[in-house]
């Protein structure tokens, strides 16, 4: 794993595999904004007595006007689509169900796509939840049974899209490239995040949440398009690569392994310590981002008084800090290693470190700034983005553990991140329900 990389420098951003990754790039975008459109939609789609926490005295007054926009907003939102009586229990069982969808397929498409080629499999999971996107809003009218249902083979469909990716990387990515690509194409999620977080308020206000998931949906389906189009599994058989490139990009991983793979060594992986490491990791960096991703929305407009449209600005900024964190740290981890600054053992250790500790530590401050809206802010930004340091961290270390097998690790990976993240949802939406029948019995108390 540690040995050093070849220094030889090929093309670099004009290239096709950083056309390659812009690809997977807006594909990330496309599935993490149709993962995330129901955590904006459910704001008006919900009609429910959301709990207000203690809100610092100097600001109230500035909230008040704000709370009456939110009243006459939702009204309004209201008259243009359905509205649902879904309790917070519900709401976390439909939020983790997407989960459950990944968790089925990560490990069995990891190891397919490494076997049958990544290209076909992900290019049909990302075109399979593009359209239960579109369905979204009517299966919400037909019952909350059928919503799980949609979300949960939505979910199917992108584990089967998100975990194939590493197949592609192993035989198009150059060691000294890894972080970059892959930097580049996983910060499509946090971009993705942004722009549904900033934009899905208003497209709610503006035409009603159905076109949340219509909008979002048809963007997908455009994808797909360029994803069959561009993306090939093995650069020697791509019609549009030149020959500099793919010499370089073949010569650089001539130290790396291509025998065919006959059967996946379990027993060894079982028994390797750095992957157990990897898989602690996805589930520790999981089990908060999952929290973030789905209950921010939420939590800025119960918690900060924000209303639906405000709502989604300040959820989104987290993830535009997010998206500019993965970039930067894949250019700096790369940038280690290509000047002999740190051993890639030492990288892939720095980085991961700085991503699971600072945004636990931003986490846990949180409940002591309470009283400070700005402060609060910045701590939520600060989450997200210091978290996906970790993406030049254990996320791509599979690459350099078992290129032959990246795929089939990063299903298992995943899975461990997902189980987190079905458990951290759930109790999520269990602790807020119980947190609100207190409060309901301390009112009715007198208190």
């Amino acid at each position: 794993m540690d040995k050093k990389p070849t220094t030889r420098k090929g093309p670099h951003f004009c290239s096709l595999r950083y056309g390659l990754a812009l690809i997977m790039h807006f594909s990330n975008f496309t599935m993490i904004t149709q993962r995330v459109s129901l955590s904006i939609a459910i704001i008006a789609m919900v009609n429910s007595t959301q709990l207000r926490g203690p809100v610092n005295a100097s600001i109230e007054d500035h909230w008040i006007d704000t709370l009456n926009n939110q009243s006459s907003s939702m009204k309004e939102v209201n008259t243009r689509a359905s509205v649902y009586q879904w309790s917070p229990e519900t709401q976390g069982i439909i939020f983790s169900s997407i989960s459950y969808g990944i968790i089925m397929t990560l490990i069995p498409s990891g190891y397919l796509a490494g076997i049958l080629g990544a290209k076909h499999m992900l290019g049909a999971g990302l075109l399979v939840s593009s359209l239960l996107t579109l369905f979204t809003p009517l299966a919400a009218d037909l019952g909350v049974i059928l919503v799980i249902v949609i979300r949960t083979v939505q979910g199917m469909a992108q584990g089967m899209a998100w975990t194939g990716q590493f197949t592609i990387w192993a035989k198009w990515a150059p060691p000294l490239e890894r972080s970059k690509l892959t930097s580049i194409a996983g910060s499509g999620a946090a971009f993705g995040s942004f722009i549904i977080l900033c934009v899905g308020g208003l497209i709610s206000q503006a035409l009603g949440w159905p076109f949340i998931f219509y909008i979002f949906g048809s963007i997908g389906c455009v994808c797909c398009l360029l994803w069959f189009t561009v993306i090939y599994d093995d650069p020697l058989n791509h019609p549009c690569i030149s020959i500099r490139e793919k010499e370089y990009i073949v010569s650089s991983l001539t130290q790396q392994s291509s025998s065919p793979r006959r059967s996946v060594p379990i027993k060894a992986m079982v028994r390797c310590l750095p992957l157990w490491a990897i898989f602690m990791g996805f589930f520790s960096h999981f089990w908060l981002c999952t929290i973030i991703i789905t209950y921010l929305p939420t939590y800025i407009n119960t918690v900060l008084h924000v209303n639906i449209r405000d709502s989604g600005v300040l959820s989104s900024l987290p993830f535009i800090a997010a998206s500019s964190c993965t970039i930067l740290g894949g250019q700096l981890a790369d940038f280690l290693l290509s000047r002999n600054l740190l051993s890639l053992i030492a990288v892939r250790k720095l980085f991961s470190s700085l991503g699971l500790l600072l945004p636990s530590l931003c986490a846990v401050a949180l409940p002591f700034v309470a009283s400070s809206y700005m402060t609060t802010i910045i701590l939520l930004i600060l989450i997200p983005g210091t978290s996906n340091l970790c993406d030049s961290g254990f996320i791509i270390n599979t690459l350099d553990v078992a290129p032959r097998y990246a795929s089939f690790l990063m299903g298992i990976s995943r899975g461990f991140g997902l189980i987190a993240g079905i458990i951290s949802s759930t109790t999520t939406g269990f602790l807020i329900s119980q947190v609100g029948h207190v409060i309901e019995h301390l009112q009715m108390a007198g208190f």
